[in-house]
């Protein structure tokens, strides 16, 4: 059995590694294509032309490993029964599932390194490429100076920023408004402040020209003015848990950012009140992506395990049928999970489950039919 095991292995990582090949160079060659006037007309040099792909790689790998595993799953089924090796396995009392056994093993591995990759290895290299669009094709820019942000910044605190200045961490036009917690629409403060300035020492934003009013009646406030204070020093406004980091973070993409720090990300959101609904489904689905690797290998033995046989272009074919299918179903998924209406984890898993359900539901026919 171990010869056996080290043969399907072979065949299935040699059409593996085919497929990864393949439609890297696909995938380059078609967005090359796609960028190669923004590039000339920004007058980039090939090594810098290149060095763009280094960065990008890492990312299009992350994209198209389960459809590689779906071809390799394909084209080695296929080829067994094309040459009629599936017959004598069988004929050796070996069935379907144990023939499967040495690929699920590989898809396992992939699977665990594509969950490290897709979380740490690839936002750093989205990173670098996004910075590379950021200052050569003026795409996906983060502005140094942000302007009119308005942040709920817990339950009932909002947060207005009129400039910030990332450079050195600093705001002018502050107002944060506190609303009663029972009745949100009733403004109990509000606190007007000329300017704000992170303190990396005590992490924490000290504030100074801080104008208090407090709302006792509609008719009645009371006005109180303070030279300079931290933040967590004033009763009323506490900590304020939008930190210089954050406010960067907010306008990088998900893509950019590592597994560990997304989940911080998401659980200051949620200590501040604020809605994760989308930031959680993009955790969620990080992690949940790389296990397609394993469902697809499923998904492409119950397919092609039939005694009907196939060309290449036919196996080719439906790789890239079931992998639309697939990420046509996850952004669906995801434009409920993004609005709050499904579960975040349910959302993330959600193709997944089905894909399986159905890769499970043929792999018993086959059985059934004694295929």
């Amino acid at each position: 059995m171990r010869i056996l095991d080290l043969y399907i292995l072979k065949q299935f990582i040699r059409n593996f590694l085919f497929g990864i090949l393949s439609f890297l160079i696909i995938f380059i060659l078609v967005d090359l294509f796609e960028n190669l006037d923004k590039f000339i007309d920004n007058k980039l040099n090939n090594v810098s032309i290149i060095q763009y792909y280094i960065y990008f790689i890492p990312e299009i790998l992350k994209l198209i490993t389960p459809i590689a595993m779906l071809l390799a799953s394909l084209f080695t089924t296929s080829k067994f029964n094309t040459y009629s090796e599936m017959t004598a396995i069988k004929s050796s009392g070996i069935s379907i599932y144990r023939f499967s056994i040495p690929i699920l093993i590989f898809g396992v591995i992939i699977t665990v390194f594509s969950i490290y990759f897709n979380g740490w290895v690839v936002p750093k290299t989205n990173s670098k490429k996004f910075n590379f669009e950021r200052k050569y094709l003026n795409k996906n820019k983060i502005n140094g100076t942000l302007q009119n942000l308005h942040i709920l910044d817990s339950e009932n605190h909002i947060i207005s920023f009129g400039n910030y200045n990332e450079s050195d961490k600093t705001g002018t036009n502050i107002s944060v408004q506190i609303f009663d917690s029972l009745n949100p629409s009733n403004l109990k403060y509000r606190f007007d402040i000329k300017n704000l300035k992170w303190d990396s020492v005590k992490n924490e934003w000290k504030l100074s020209g801080i104008s208090k009013r407090e709302f006792l009646s509609p008719t009645v406030e009371h006005y109180k003015y303070f030279d300079s204070a931290f933040a967590g020093e004033i009763t009323e406004i506490g900590k304020i848990y939008i930190s210089p980091s954050q406010l960067i973070k907010n306008q990088l993409k998900p893509d950019e950012i590592l597994l560990s720090d997304l989940k911080e990300f998401i659980d200051s959101m949620e200590d501040s009140g604020q809605n994760v609904s989308k930031a959680k489904v993009d955790y969620y689905s990080k992690i949940s992506f790389p296990f397609a690797n394993l469902i697809v290998i499923l998904f492409g033995i119950s397919l092609s395990s039939n005694r009907r046989k196939s060309g290449a272009a036919i196996q080719f074919g439906i790789s890239i049928l079931v992998t639309f299918l697939y990420l046509g179903f996850i952004k669906i998924s995801q434009t409920f999970g993004y609005s709050g209406d499904i579960n975040p984890i349910l959302t993330a898993w959600m193709a997944n489950i089905i894909f399986l359900f159905i890769a499970l539901i043929n792999l018993l026919r086959l059985n059934y039919r004694g295929d």
